[in-house]
């Protein structure tokens, strides 16, 4: 199999691709990845000898249909996901989640190409933190931020050319992902490498917002799983039951840093904060039979720690702006 993967040196999409190598020996990838700051081409270096790298952009036409039709999947990471940034510049979330996911489904279309699309829960927009539902597939979207409506765009893109097209795709909606080559920007490792660092973490507002948290090993073996079983034109929730709020995160990699659980500041929240997202993966689970490896939250995250003590080289290029632009614009808040 020839697979091309968009934003293949992003971190969820690195690890797809660790992953691809070790497990999937008779596939053959190449990665296509702009390279902003948040691809690194150092994650893929444990595996550069295996696979096929093209830099460029998602939304370059003539590029994408030259890789796709020399291929038979496509798996599409590549997009623009950070909050925060989107509400400071909307503009490179409309040109790579919207423009880049039109190009590829060109390319797939004229060339009959399958294709799976990667895509977030906040799709859904938030839940009340006292309510019991969960996201499932039939939740109507309403997205929040500039990222989230581009990301739902996307989807919608693809559910379009599927039915009037008759592309062969399907879509999965996964929950917060966390693990090894993740931008230090990110809740999880940044919260991680301050304390490494002698920093102490930041919490947005009174830190009772609650994400749904997979390991991102955990989130890439259901991609293949749906690749391998899903039906076409489906879309699949991916969570495994990993609900924690914000402030027990950080009080968890404190005391696993073995620091004090209190030694954290809280921060100005920022701007259309999304409360609780909350999967039903059952769908995954019952019809494609996949389970998760990582069903310890804690178990999970120690083992992240220990990939950012020990990969000091890949991430401290990054902290210093990381959290530069951080101060611009949090304000630590009395207790």
């Amino acid at each position: 199999m020839r697979m091309l993967v968009t934003g293949g040196a992003g971190f969820i999409g690195a690890n797809f691709v660790h992953q691809t190598v070790a497990d999937r020996p008779d596939v053959h990838v190449t990665v296509l990845d702009k390279l902003t700051y948040a691809g690194n081409r150092a994650s893929l270096d444990p595996v550069a000898d295996k696979i096929t790298f093209v830099h460029g952009d998602v939304a370059d036409a003539d590029l994408g249909d030259r890789l796709v039709a020399d291929t038979d999947l496509v798996v599409h990471f590549a997009a623009e996901s950070h909050n925060d940034n989107s509400l400071t510049d909307p503009s490179p979330f409309v040109h790579t989640n919207l423009i880049g996911t039109f190009t590829l489904l060109e390319a797939v279309r004229k060339h009959d190409v399958r294709y799976h699309h990667i895509s977030t829960d906040e799709v859904y927009g938030d839940l009340a933190l006292d309510d019991p539902a969960r996201f499932t597939e039939a939740t109507p979207y309403n997205p929040s931020s500039p990222y989230s409506s581009t990301k739902a765009g996307s989807d919608l893109l693809v559910r379009a050319w599927v039915r009037s097209f008759g592309v062969r795709a399907t879509i999965s909606n996964c929950s917060n992902n966390y693990g090894p080559y993740q931008h230090v920007e990110k809740f999880i490792p940044r919260q991680i490498t301050n304390v490494l660092t002698g920093i102490r973490p930041k919490l947005y507002g009174t830190g009772t917002n609650v994400r749904d948290w997979i390991h991102v090993d955990d989130h890439n073996s259901a991609v293949w799983t749906i690749i391998d079983k899903g039906r076409l034109g489906e879309t699949y929730l991916i969570g495994a039951d990993g609900e924690t709020d914000n402030r027990t995160v950080v009080e968890t990699v404190l005391e696993l840093c073995g620091k004090n659980k209190d030694e954290f500041d809280f921060v100005t929240d920022r701007p259309g904060h999304d409360l609780r997202y909350a999967i039903d993966a059952s769908r995954l689970t019952t019809e494609l039979g996949w389970q998760p490896r990582y069903r310890d939250f804690r178990s999970g995250l120690e083992a992240t720690i220990d990939w950012y003590r020990t990969h000091e080289q890949w991430w401290t290029p990054q902290k210093s702006i990381t959290e530069a632009t951080y101060r611009s614009h949090e304000a630590v808040l009395p207790r």
